[in-house]
């Protein structure tokens, strides 16, 4: 269980500074991959807000990684797995930045690790007998 933690801990922490790069340095974040910065600008802010609101979220199972698998399962394989396919997809379909692979290459690891980890940890908890 603790590589479950640890993953849990990083994957939040690159949430929070995605997150709060893209609310607070929007102009920065868009020069540094080559493209113009979110019309209209709440675009960009909700995506930083989501992104801190799940790196808040990761803070639960880094802490208690069995009560939580379900919340690693969801954000990890995925919602991190949906988000490095998407940006692929966006990048050889629609002519994104090559940058933004840099995005799909974080989150496909992310993923894939939370992934093995689960997946290595065993059975969930709504497979083991409750106790009362």
């Amino acid at each position: 269980m603790r590589a479950l933690s640890v993953i849990a801990a990083i994957s939040g922490l690159y949430d929070l500074v995605v997150g709060a790069s893209l609310l607070l340095l929007t102009g920065q974040m868009a020069a540094l991959f080559g493209v113009v910065p979110p019309v209209p600008p709440i675009f960009g802010d909700l995506n930083g807000i989501f992104l801190i609101a799940i790196g808040i979220g990761y803070w639960f199972p880094s802490r208690d990684p069995v009560r939580y698998r379900a919340y690693l399962w969801v954000m990890g394989p995925l919602l991190k797995g949906a988000g490095a396919l998407a940006f692929v997809l966006d990048y050889v379909f629609r002519g994104s930045p090559a940058s933004f692979l840099l995005f799909a290459a974080s989150d496909g690891t992310l993923a894939l690790l939370t992934l093995v980890a689960l997946v290595a940890a065993g059975s969930t908890r709504a497979d083991r007998p409750r106790s009362r």
